[in-house]
């Protein structure tokens, strides 16, 4: 088998494990692929594979929900210092050291994984937010900028914020909308983000949304909290490989 067709059934894997998670539990597309196809390519390599799976998922959980212009006057500074930050540290994620790239996105994975694993919730007062928004907003730009991954802090900061169901999804999606269009922005002014790298993300959306569609018919057939569980469980030890692989390699 050429590697050509390894490496396309790979991806096409990865994809669709990565939506089949995201079906089960409505979010972890971005981590599952970032993380996965980080073991086969530099992770800038990754990120840009996962821009148009991640739009095409998340533009529509953005915008499905009558909650939409409330949430954008709320969290616009949030939503605002995600693209700074992520344009502050692009270059780590670009950069020659796939290494140091590498150790950021299993430290990443790790806390996340932790974080899940533990439940803990904490609640933020709504006069905090005008300051917190933001501090929330760069530092999940600048993980982001230099991993490829916009889940820390911006998830357990959503989920802090007292938000119904409804309206949560619909932040997530706004949020995870708004860093996949900063990434994208940052990987073109690298020069690490051409037409067939558009290309090969484009091909990967179907395979991310038939994982999805798995994901949803599967989800009243499981524990969606045992399934939870062990999705940040296995985030934590891909991060524990990828840390140690990336600190090894530099």
């Amino acid at each position: 088998m050429s590697g050509f067709v390894v490496s396309a059934l790979f991806i096409g894997f990865t994809f669709v494990a990565a939506g089949l998670v995201k079906g089960v539990v409505g979010l972890g597309l971005p981590t599952v692929a970032i993380g996965l196809l980080s073991l086969a390519m530099p992770p800038a390599a990754a990120a840009a594979m996962l821009i148009a799976p991640s739009l095409a998922t998340n533009i529509w959980q953005a915008t499905a929900g009558a909650h939409f212009m409330l949430l954008l006057s709320r969290l616009w500074s949030l939503l605002a210092t995600i693209v700074v930050g992520i344009l502050l540290t692009i270059s780590v994620l670009t950069g020659s050291s796939a290494g140091l790239a590498n150790a950021a996105l299993g430290a990443v994975l790790i806390v996340y994984g932790a974080v899940g694993i533990s439940g803990r919730r904490f609640d933020v007062p709504r006069r905090a937010e005008v300051w917190l928004s933001p501090l929330m907003g760069m530092l999940t730009g600048l993980i982001t900028g230099a991993t490829g991954v916009f889940v820390m802090p911006v998830i357990p900061y959503l989920n802090s914020l007292g938000f119904d169901k409804d309206e949560l999804i619909q932040a997530l999606g706004l949020a995870f909308t708004v860093s996949t269009v900063g990434l994208a922005v940052g990987l073109v002014m690298a020069g690490k983000f051409q037409f067939s790298d558009a290309r090969a993300s484009m091909l990967a959306v179907l395979p991310a949304l038939v994982g999805m569609w798995l994901g949803q018919r599967l989800r009243g057939r499981i524990s969606a909290a045992a399934f939870r569980r062990w999705f940040f469980i296995g985030l934590v030890g891909l991060g524990i490989y990828m840390l140690g692989r990336g600190l090894l390699s530099r």
